[in-house]
C-alpha cells in the first residue's frame, strides 16, 4: 500500500495556520519562539477536539481480567488495567470461558447508587464508570464471583490522542484532518488581526470541523432500540 503523499506534522500545521491568520507571508519562516507558542496552542486544540464527535480511530477493545469478589478496577498507568487513562468507556461485553459473549449495560452514577446492594456476587450484567481526574474506575454489577471470574470483561474505550512534543513528528490524527487543523489553529491565533481575517478563519474552522465530524461515523447503518432500563411505567396512583 502506498503511503500518503504528505504527513500530518505540527510543522506543516503551524506554518499553514500562521499563513491563514495573516501572521506569515509567503516564503517566510516562523521564528523558534512562534513555533514553540503555536505548538502549545495546537496541543491544547487537540486535547479539546477529543471531546468532540466519535473519533473512530481512537476506539479500542480493552480486556479487563476479572478477580472474584473484586468490586472495582482502575484504568490508568499503574492501575489494574495498566494503560494511559482513556477519555471514556463507550460500551462493554462479557466473554465467557467458551468464547461466548453477551453485552453489558452501562449504568449512570444515579443508577449505580440506587442499587439495593453493590457487593452481591454473581454473573456480571452491567458496569458503572467513575471518571476521575487521573484515572477511570470501573464498578461491575454484580460483583464477579468465581464462575464469572473465569471469563473476561471487555470495554470499548476511546483512547487519548498523544499530543505532539516536536515539530517533525506525525500526530495521531489522520491526514484528512490536516487542512481542518490548520484552519482551526488559525482561528485560535488570529485574535487581534483585522476583522475580515478573523471572520474568515472562524468560518473556515467551523466548516471544516463540521464536515470532519459528520464524516467521522461508522460505515454500518445505525439502528435504535428502546432502552430496556426505561421500561417501568407509572401506575394509577401517585
Amino acid at each position: 500500500m502506498t503511503a500518503p503523499a504528505f504527513s500530518s506534522t505540527p510543522y506543516r500545521i503551524v506554518k499553514s495556520a500562521m499563513e491563514n491568520a495573516g501572521l506569515l507571508q509567503d516564503g517566510d519562516e516562523p521564528t523558534s519562539e512562534q513555533y514553540a507558542n503555536y505548538l502549545m496552542k495546537l496541543r491544547e486544540l487537540i486535547v479539546f477536539l477529543q471531546t468532540q464527535g466519535l473519533k473512530l480511530w481512537l476506539q479500542a477493545d480493552q480486556s479487563v481480567t476479572l478477580v472474584a469478589s473484586q468490586v472495582s478496577y482502575t484504568i490508568f498507568l499503574g492501575g489494574n488495567v495498566n494503560i494511559t487513562k482513556p477519555m471514556r468507556v463507550l460500551q462493554g461485553y462479557y466473554l465467557d470461558s467458551d468464547s461466548n459473549r453477551r453485552p453489558l449495560t452501562v449504568l449512570s452514577r444515579d443508577e449505580y447508587t440506587r442499587l439495593s446492594t453493590t457487593v452481591t456476587e454473581g454473573a456480571i450484567n452491567s458496569f458503572f464508570v467513575d471518571k476521575l481526574v487521573d484515572r477511570l474506575t470501573v464498578y461491575f454489577w454484580l460483583v464477579p464471583d468465581t464462575t464469572a471470574a473465569t471469563g473476561t470483561a471487555h470495554l470499548i474505550i476511546q483512547n487519548q490522542v498523544a499530543t505532539p512534543i516536536s515539530l517533525t513528528e506525525t500526530i495521531d490524527f489522520p491526514v484528512e484532518w490536516v487542512l481542518g487543523l490548520g484552519w482551526m489553529l488559525a482561528d485560535e491565533i488570529s485574535t487581534g488581526q483585522p476583522q475580515a481575517i478573523m471572520d474568515r478563519c472562524a468560518a473556515k474552522a467551523l466548516a471544516y470541523r463540521m464536515t470532519l465530524e459528520d464524516w467521522d461515523v461508522e460505515d454500518a447503518s445505525t439502528r435504535f432500540q428502546p432502552d430496556s432500563q426505561s421500561g417501568a411505567s407509572r401506575g394509577n396512583f401517585y
